[in-house]
């Protein structure tokens, strides 16, 4: 009988061929939503995505406290040493140091909006740490951490400097030739501004996709 089989062979099942076909479509598709892994019965790839994450997130709040603490040291060096003092010619007189107090936005923009631009600075804060639970992208980690590190910076100057709390002027101190005063904040916030439309150029989402219009 066990030759007889041999011989024949085993008929063909077309169900269990079908489930075997719609099992590979499941796995496909599976890779194509998780990036190309593929994902096991137990989310594997769930796991696997968790500590990634958890990477790029510990990305963006180093580049947001180097950042932060770089411009703060910056202009407590500025209040104390330049302040009321004589500019200091860096590039001739194309690039100086020059303490400057703004009330107004980056590059000194609408002074007479200081309240304004400090809730607009907490509410970049808060939309950072919301994008900051679906982040899987490490360029976009260090465009928000420059945009974090700079909106903190800014806005410690306005809760914590004269002359009163969400009032405060901002410490600005690099001035170019025909240019607006700014500072270390500022340059954070405008870098991470651009790094941010490159990426949104490119169809890159915090959340790591690449999407094509």
């Amino acid at each position: 009988m066990a030759e007889a089989e041999r011989i024949i062979g085993t008929p063909d099942t077309p169900d269990a061929d079908r489930d075997g076909q719609d099992r590979d479509q499941e796995d496909r598709d599976l890779r194509d939503r998780d990036g190309g892994e593929p994902a096991g019965a137990d989310g594997t790839t769930a796991e696997a995505q968790r500590p990634r994450g958890r990477r790029r997130i510990a990305v963006l709040f180093a580049v947001a406290a180097f950042a932060y603490l770089l411009d703060l040291v910056s202009k407590m060096i500025v209040v104390e040493k330049l302040e009321h003092h004589e500019p200091i010619e860096i590039v001739g007189d194309w690039l100086r140091f020059e303490a400057i107090r703004n009330a107004g936005a980056a590059f000194g923009f609408g002074e007479a909006f200081t309240v304004i631009f400090t809730v607009i600075a907490a509410a970049v804060i808060v939309v950072i740490f919301r994008l900051a639970r679906k982040l899987y992208s490490l360029p976009w980690a260090i465009a928000l951490g420059l945009l974090l590190g700079g909106a903190l910076g800014n806005l410690t100057d306005r809760i914590f400097r004269s002359p009163g709390v969400f009032e405060g002027a901002v410490v600005d101190f690099i001035a170019p030739k025909h240019f607006a005063v700014f500072n270390l904040a500022d340059s954070a916030i405008v870098c991470g501004g651009i790094l941010i439309v490159l990426l949104s150029f490119r169809g890159l989402d915090p959340d790591g996709t690449v999407h094509k219009d």
